[in-house]
């Protein structure tokens, strides 16, 4: 069951969020996690699984289409810590619209989450950035043409992607760089003369998630935190063609040193907040 045109968001993601409490026997979290391409296996590292269900057996979720993005939902304790991981999102070309997308981010805020981890998967414009390199977001460029915020809902975007939980991270990864991500619609790749503009435009990794999801979780107050896993070159920087598999190889190849960075920075956010 999707949401409808009827149905306020956030009495969906209400729903979604007593769902997790009640089944998971865990009624709040306090940190999630969205895995994107790539950052699958990593889960394993995260801590132990308390309860783990497909996300669209959740109230108002759909079921991903997506390779490479599992479609589940799992709670997890890491030492005191409620961690709420979704392996896997709804993205925007994926046609259900941008409610959809900012669904299990909301569901989130709901089910008690005050900090929340977006990763994904990246080509980068800038070269020194091999495959396989995380990269921390330190703020984004929304080039959908969509917005998960409905009417004349004004949200402050600045510094979206918070500073002092960057901060934190190079206290656990201090060679951990950082820049701008932009989001194209998808799920074609870009052109060539369109990274051309994207560099332009101050992007430094591109991708087709994350921006929505972010301005939903500064909606619901939520602190905010992106990590980008280089996956390849962005168009016309290497002449080499672009295809997904090779989004998943890359970030398979790095899963164990992701899951511990991750793992890491769950412990920091702990000992820090």
């Amino acid at each position: 069951m999707t949401i409808s045109d009827y149905l306020d968001p956030f009495d969906a993601a209400r729903q979604a969020a007593q769902a997790i409490g009640e089944r998971s026997g865990t009624p709040q979290h306090d940190v999630a996690i969205v895995l994107g391409s790539g950052w699958g296996s990593a889960a394993e590292a995260l801590g132990d699984v308390v309860w783990e269900q497909e996300s669209a057996r959740l109230p108002h979720f759909v079921g991903s289409t997506v390779p490479g993005h599992g479609g589940r939902v799992r709670s997890i304790r890491r030492g005191d810590s409620n961690v709420l991981l979704f392996m896997g999102r709804t993205h925007l070309y994926e046609n259900h619209g941008a409610v959809p997308v900012a669904h299990q981010v909301r569901t989130a805020a709901a089910a008690g989450c005050h900090t929340i981890v977006f990763t994904n998967g990246a080509g980068s414009l800038n070269p020194a950035w091999l495959p396989g390199t995380p990269v921390l977001i330190s703020d984004h460029i929304n080039l959908t043409g969509a917005s998960p915020l409905d009417g004349a809902t004004f949200i402050d975007l600045t510094n979206l992607y918070s500073l002092r939980l960057r901060e934190l991270c190079r206290t656990v990864a201090p060679e951990l760089d950082e820049g701008v991500y932009i989001q194209f619609r998808g799920p074609a790749y870009e052109t060539p003369a369109e990274i051309r503009m994207a560099r332009t435009m101050g992007a430094d990794l591109v991708g087709m998630s994350t921006a929505l999801e972010a301005i939903a979780a500064r909606e619901s107050g939520m602190e905010i935190l992106g990590i980008s896993l280089v996956t390849n070159l962005a168009a016309g920087m290497t002449g080499d063609a672009l295809n997904h598999e090779e989004v998943l190889a890359h970030g398979n190849a790095s899963a164990q040193r992701l899951g511990g960075l991750l793992a890491s920075v769950l412990d920091t956010l702990a000992v820090r907040n």
